[in-house]
């Protein structure tokens, strides 16, 4: 028998062969059954057939959501990595396989995502190998991610060979952590940020509020929360879902989920306060007067204040229900913050003729790319050693 195999049958009860189809078995099978139809339909019939863009709002939810937003809320892997393994905060190691894998999936499906929405996807590789532009914002970013990508996916590796017993490919990557954890610390602030340098060429397009010299900074800050809350969140689903993989007693992980929601909580009176600096530097307050600075403060306070003062309160009075609410809304903010940049307050002054709202299509395919990340995270957890210690390497993640 094989150690790959031998090692599936020391996994408790969730191990696949233990349990037949499961009603969410049949729901993700048929939404990406339904997407990957819709694909063929989008590589076959072109962009028109299957979304809603013109030439007014060439970048969509497939750009807003499944790229921008999926990279935000992938940073959970390189936020944790760079705390316990450059700044020494081991009571984390046990989220930080989970966040890297969450980051890795993350950014493979952003991958897709722009796939399906670029004209031509087969001359993706054109930039790199053709016409390098290093003064393009979209050049960086489309480099840092196909870089970091790659650094995750080797990150990932261990637990692979783990399940493999592959020993001596783990030892030569296990080797390699911290130089991996800083190059993919450097990958990641250069592209989070310019994501939203990509945004300083739209002055005359992209409303006031939302426009700003400063929307780099606010990008990465808010992605460092983003990634705190989605590994609040993530970890919080998977001890409920896979709780006989958990290692880790239950007094610990709440305080690790304590500790996330201080920083999450730093992090986000940090944002509050760079987004408030950047309305005062280049006075914008009366913009708040409008329909459009009612929506601002909707999220700004709704979803920046709020869970800032509900990780703070959370963590202060050890309520980690609390801080998990509050991540929830800090995901959620981050969705809609960068929804709208890339969307809502995007050509805010067409008229509603003109306004662009994502087909059903654009919907479903979205929500495809979400249902086969929570898939392939499904089976890897199920069989590698994500939730817990490999037998013959306790305590040497």
């Amino acid at each position: 028998m094989s150690q790959a195999a031998s090692h599936d049958e020391q996994l408790p009860a969730s191990s696949p062969g233990k349990k037949g189809l499961t009603t969410f078995d049949f729901v993700a099978g048929f939404i990406l059954i339904v997407g990957a139809a819709i694909l063929v339909v989008r590589f076959t019939r072109g962009l028109a057939a299957t979304t809603n863009l013109t030439n007014d709002n060439p970048w969509g939810l497939w750009i807003g959501f499944d790229v921008m937003t999926g990279v935000a809320l992938a940073a959970g892997g390189f936020v944790t990595s760079a705390a316990v393994y450059l700044f020494g905060m081991k009571e984390y190691t046990p989220v930080v396989r989970p966040a890297i894998l969450t980051g890795f999936l993350g950014y493979f499906l952003v991958v897709l995502g722009l796939l399906a929405d670029l004209g031509r996807p087969w001359r993706l590789p054109y930039p790199f190998i053709m016409q390098a532009g290093p003064t393009s914002a979209l050049f960086e970013v489309s480099l840092c991610v196909a870089l970091y990508l790659t650094t995750l996916f080797v990150e990932t590796t261990p637990a692979v060979f783990e399940w493999l017993g592959w020993k001596r490919a783990r030892k030569i990557v296990t080797s390699l952590t911290i130089a991996l954890t800083i190059f993919g610390l450097v990958l990641s602030t250069l592209h989070q940020s310019t994501l939203g340098a990509l945004y300083q060429i739209t002055p005359t397009k992209l409303h006031p509020l939302w426009y700003s010299s400063y929307v780099p900074i606010q990008f990465f800050i808010s992605a460092v929360a983003a990634g705190l809350s989605m590994v609040i969140v993530e970890s919080g689903l998977a001890h409920r879902a896979f709780h006989d993989q958990i290692e880790i007693t239950h007094e610990q992980f709440e305080r690790i989920t304590l500790g996330l929601g201080k920083a999450a909580a730093v992090v986000l009176f940090t944002y509050f306060a760079v987004r408030i600096l950047a309305l005062s530097v280049e006075d914008k307050w009366h913009y708040l007067a409008s329909p459009m600075g009612a929506w601002f403060l909707v999220e700004l306070l709704g979803f920046v204040v709020l869970p800032a003062f509900l990780f703070a309160a959370g963590v202060r009075e050890r309520k980690p229900l609390a801080v998990r609410i509050a991540a929830i809304i800090t995901v959620a903010g981050v969705i809609l913050n960068r929804l709208n940049v890339s969307w809502i307050a995007f050509h805010w002054y067409l008229p509603a003729d003109r306004r662009y709202v994502p087909s059903w299509m654009e919907v479903w395919v979205s929500v495809s790319l979400v249902t086969l990340g929570v898939v392939a995270y499904r089976w890897i957890v199920r069989r590698m050693p994500i939730l817990h210690d490999h037998p013959e390497y306790k305590g040497m993640h």
